[in-house]
């Protein structure tokens, strides 16, 4: 059976680091990878082939949302899920538009919601 994988883009270290470690904490036989940009992130998901993806809008170079689309035409099986500190309308309506499976607030994610999300898409 293959073990799911998991990818965290985002351009912040501390916040990729506590959140893998959040990660590990539920789920220690999951493999788990990080990219910091969208060049990073597109050579991980050709590489690692990711299962889940948390998707951080704003990346230097390229939007989480451009990268999302451009992931989603060539791994359309891939679930992607926009994390972002910046929860604004725009955002929202735009992230389903370039193809993110949904929508998460940094600061509205707890402990308990992140394990039942991740277990949700690891069961698919």
């Amino acid at each position: 059976m293959k073990k799911f994988r998991i990818l965290i883009v985002d351009d912040f270290g501390g916040y990729r680091t506590l959140f893998k470690k959040t990660l590990r904490i539920s789920f220690p036989s999951i493999a788990i990878d990080e990219a910091t940009n969208g060049s990073e992130a597109l050579q991980k998901v050709e590489a690692f082939l990711p299962d889940l993806i948390f998707m951080d809008i704003r990346l230097p170079g390229e939007s989480g949302l451009t990268l999302t689309q451009k992931i989603k035409a060539t791994h359309p099986n891939i679930t992607i899920l926009i994390l972002t500190a910046y929860d604004i309308p725009e955002y929202r309506e735009a992230a389903p538009k370039y193809g993110a499976d949904r929508f998460l607030a940094k600061n509205s994610l707890n402990y308990m919601e992140l394990k039942k999300l991740v277990k949700s898409y690891q069961n698919i």
